[in-house]
């Protein structure tokens, strides 16, 4: 268990990717991570799908500095979470530290608001396409791929492909 110990947390909010959300996780606590949910408020959220997450903690109260990684999961979520600066500043924070970003699918916009896209390659729903293009990084058409600190993947179809990639970085010393 690779991950023994380490503490990350993923973002959630009402219409969050379902899979995208629960699966890195699983993932991740199969490496033997803590992977906390972080929600707006602690009040569950129904993802995309129908499945209900209930928070573990506030996203105010995370700390760049108390985290290993922060996985952006895609969804509608990621359009709402982007309006909050507790938000933009715990993403700008983790990446301003080098510390591993997850971004998959609709997850680039609350990347993209945070400020971080540019000069990076990104990849995700071909509907941000236009929009991670316009904040400054290069689109790449990948299933999943690392760029510095930051893993990225396209749609819920390539989640093996950014969880392999997301594992690899987290486990890479």
């Amino acid at each position: 268990m690779k991950l023994q110990g380490r503490k990350i947390a993923t973002l959630v909010a009402e219409g969050v990717e379902d899979l995208e959300y629960y699966v890195p996780l699983m993932r991740l606590q199969e490496e033997g991570a803590q992977v906390l949910s972080a929600g707006l408020d602690l009040k569950p959220v129904r993802g995309k799908n129908g499945l209900m997450i209930t928070p573990d903690t506030t996203i105010e109260s995370l700390k760049a500095d108390e985290l290993f990684a922060l996985i952006l999961p895609g969804g509608w979520a990621p359009d709402k979470l982007r309006r909050y600066p507790a938000v933009t500043n715990l993403v700008r924070q983790m990446d301003s530290a080098g510390k591993p970003l997850g971004i998959i699918c609709h997850g680039g916009l609350i990347a993209i608001s945070a400020g971080i896209v540019k000069g990076h390659c990104a990849t995700g729903s071909l509907g941000i396409k236009d929009d991670l293009v316009n904040a400054g990084a290069t689109w790449v058409d990948e299933a999943a791929f690392r760029d510095g600190n930051q893993v990225w993947g396209r749609v819920v179809a390539d989640i093996p492909a950014f969880c392999r990639e997301l594992v690899a970085l987290l486990t890479s010393g």
